[in-house]
């Protein structure tokens, strides 16, 4: 992280940032409602339902994997800001199952930033999506007083190798890839009240591409996989359990978090993104007696976060062990019912 003060701060231009700028997950859904669904035999997954990413198929081997993703910055330092952007937009071709191919920038910054500071952007995202396997091939950018980067992402899956997030079965293990807790320490951060080693850490895990998680997994077969980001852990809990017509069940006091997160819970912090979740999932999330800070943890809007995994249960000791000889993070946090909506324990 850069420590030159005398540069602009980012954070200072948005009026919020990362996964927490998404629009309302209630409204989305509204939204959405007055589309008619595209008819192609070769769609296989666009808004009925809507997952983490378009899918179309070229041929009986080869499918593509489409999606895009942009935000306004979370942290200040400008290679920060581009890698976790980058690492965000390139996280929806894993949670499909897929390999990224190609991306592109979507870039809108006011004309008085540095431009030193947008090469450093421009030049972290471009690592990264070299570190995913792909490569980054131009883009397009406008003039706009908040910054906002992101990609678009082209990808490849086999056909029968997509992960969707409605595929979960009564029976199945649930599992998460990376702690939570982003966006509680960001805005801790942004408001003087969380010091500098859980930012640290949270920028590590923002950074943190899902490439090696996904492909372990990939070996697995897992029922269904979508990534944790601005709905929070229980908003996306609850889009798997509802397209899957299933219960999830997640163990509070299983739910990992960044070290410094819980503390920032129990002081009474929340994110902007907070309420926005618990409009879209809260009719549909029973959590009653759970401590309250695990249940601002399951609401809290999530940038570059983790994979979600359902799988047959009696697959689970073996992922497990296949994540902890490659030496990655992975915890079990619960597991799918008949049922509907999610139950929080």
């Amino acid at each position: 992280m850069s420590t030159d003060t005398g540069r602009v701060r980012l954070t200072e231009l948005a009026s919020c940032g990362g996964c927490a700028a998404k629009y309302s997950a209630a409204r989305l859904e509204q939204l959405l409602k007055g589309f008619v669904p595209v008819e192609a035999e070769n769609l296989l997954v666009g808004l009925a339902p809507a997952d983490d990413a378009a899918v179309y198929r070229i041929d009986d081997e080869r499918a593509i994997i489409f999606t895009l993703d942009f935000f306004p910055p979370v942290v200040d330092d400008p290679g920060d800001y581009g890698a976790i952007a980058a690492t965000n937009a390139l996280n929806d071709v894993f949670a499909m199952g897929g390999t990224p191919l190609l991306a592109l920038s979507i870039a809108a910054f006011p004309e008085d930033l540095p431009i030193e500071m947008l090469a450093e952007i421009f030049a972290a995202a471009d690592a990264q999506v070299r570190a995913a396997g792909a490569l980054l091939a131009g883009g397009h950018t406008i003039r706009d007083v908040e910054p906002k980067y992101g990609l678009a992402v082209v990808g490849t899956v086999h056909p029968d190798g997509i992960w969707p997030k409605n595929g979960a079965r009564p029976g199945d293990a649930l599992f998460l890839t990376k702690p939570l807790g982003t966006g509680l320490i960001m805005t801790g951060v942004k408001r003087g009240i969380a010091g500098t080693q859980p930012l640290e850490r949270a920028i590590r895990w923002m950074r943190t591409l899902n490439k090696d998680a996904a492909d372990v997994l990939r070996a697995f077969a897992p029922n269904a996989v979508t990534d944790v980001t601005g709905f929070g852990l229980f908003g996306h809990a609850y889009e798997v359990a509802d397209r899957s017509g299933v219960r999830v069940v997640l163990e509070s006091e299983r739910l990992p978090a960044i070290d410094g997160a819980l503390d920032l819970a129990r002081e009474g912090l929340r994110t902007s993104g907070d309420p926005r979740n618990r409009d879209f999932a809260s009719a549909h999330v029973s959590a009653n007696g759970i401590a309250e800070t695990y249940d601002a943890l399951g609401y809290d809007p999530q940038t570059a976060g983790g994979l979600l995994i359902s799988l047959p249960k009696d697959k689970a000791p073996a992922l497990e062990a296949a994540f902890e000889a490659k030496h990655l993070f992975l915890r079990r946090v619960g597991r799918v019912e008949e049922g509907a909506g999610v139950l929080v324990t």
